[in-house]
């Protein structure tokens, strides 16, 4: 610690979700010591990343592909135990395995520049001066909400997949889902059961992928969102490319008639919504399953987006500052491709301050 009270760090990570412990992970291994030479910083009030919010009923027999962190497997989960629960343990138990001291909950403000080519974290814990930062803050604190004519009159609740709690408060009740994703269509066949009727409304009509996933599906799919980011556009989720799996539960649901897509309302209106060609849906209830953004406000005054509204990343490396990496942004935004960015970082950051070393004993 300096003498203005500032902590001084090789690298802050910001985040303890799957990319962030990926990163402290490969940090640890690769020599860095943890509040010595690196802090993880986490907002939440305990371990599991955004999985430690998601609803009950989400139980892990039912996540997709969560893929198990850098060294370390998730073992014997039961499948039907809540997600939230599993994920939570095994996130909590790899922390302190690998002995990652992470602190929470911290709330960081702002990241701005500091003195002598070193950042300033500013959080509700104090600051923090590093070298290099890697940012792994995720999309849950920033759920998107889309605006509708109308939106402000209707008379009945509306929620985002942010607040969905399980399928039971919806008994008895009209619901319109709204949005083409893994969340909208998870709550609809949730739902259905107890709603007295659910109406599916989606921009684009959903994909839905026949056969495999494979290794070629996946690389090509992280490559076009990659693509994206490269040129400083805002990311694309990547179950957007890849399309949604048809599994058995899916052909069901289409069969019953609870996953019949309408294309996007024009209007709400105070007991439901209407589309221009003079059709009207009753609803109590429209659930917003229309994903989220990427939560990096506390970037701004860094000022790294791009014109097209993005930031441009090479890999994880921000192109117009390399001292800063986005893992968990974009193409490493799925488990897997969290746990590769982690170790690209590191390895990016690791030749960075290696040269800042070089370039000052040469100076001397």
């Amino acid at each position: 610690m300096n003498d203005t009270g500032v902590r001084e760090v090789d690298v802050v990570v910001i985040g303890a979700g799957q990319a962030g412990l990926s990163s402290a992970y490969h940090l640890r291994r690769t020599g860095f010591e943890p509040e010595r030479d690196f802090v993880v910083l986490d907002h939440a009030p305990g371990p599991g990343g955004a999985w430690q919010f998601r609803w009950p009923s989400l139980t892990y027999g039912k996540v997709h592909g969560m893929h198990a962190l850098p060294g370390m497997e998730l073992t014997d989960a039961d499948p039907e135990r809540p997600s939230s629960e599993v994920v939570g343990e095994y996130f909590a138990a790899y922390e302190r395995t690998f002995d990652l001291r992470v602190r929470r909950p911290v709330d960081v403000r702002a990241v701005r520049e500091g003195a002598g080519g070193r950042l300033l974290v500013r959080t509700s814990a104090g600051t923090w001066s590093a070298r290099a930062l890697i940012n792994a803050t995720g999309t849950w604190d920033r759920p998107f909400w889309p605006r509708y004519p109308g939106q402000e009159s209707f008379r009945g609740r509306q929620l985002h997949t942010a607040q969905y709690a399980g399928p039971g408060e919806f008994a008895g009740l009209r619901v319109v889902v709204v949005g083409g994703g893994a969340s909208g269509t998870q709550h609809l066949m949730e739902i259905a059961p107890y709603a007295a009727a659910t109406t599916w409304v989606t921009r684009r009509p959903p994909v839905f992928r026949e056969g495999p996933f494979t290794e070629d599906v996946g690389r090509a799919a992280v490559a076009l969102v990659e693509e994206r980011v490269r040129q400083g556009l805002p990311p694309r989720s990547v179950v957007s490319v890849t399309g949604l799996p048809l599994n058995d539960a899916i052909r069901r649901a289409i069969a019953d008639g609870v996953l019949d897509r309408q294309p996007m309302f024009a209007r709400i209106v105070p007991d439901g919504v209407e589309w221009d060609d003079g059709r009207h849906v009753d609803a109590d209830v429209i659930l917003w399953a229309t994903g989220f953004r990427a939560a990096i406000d506390h970037l701004a005054p860094l000022r790294l987006r791009a014109a097209s509204g993005g930031i441009r990343i090479d890999g994880t490396r921000v192109v117009s500052d390399p001292r800063i990496h986005l893992v968990g942004y974009g193409p490493s935004a799925s488990t897997i491709g969290a746990n590769r960015a982690g170790r690209a970082a590191v390895r990016d950051i690791r030749r960075l301050l290696a040269g800042e070393r070089f370039a000052v004993e040469s100076a001397a």
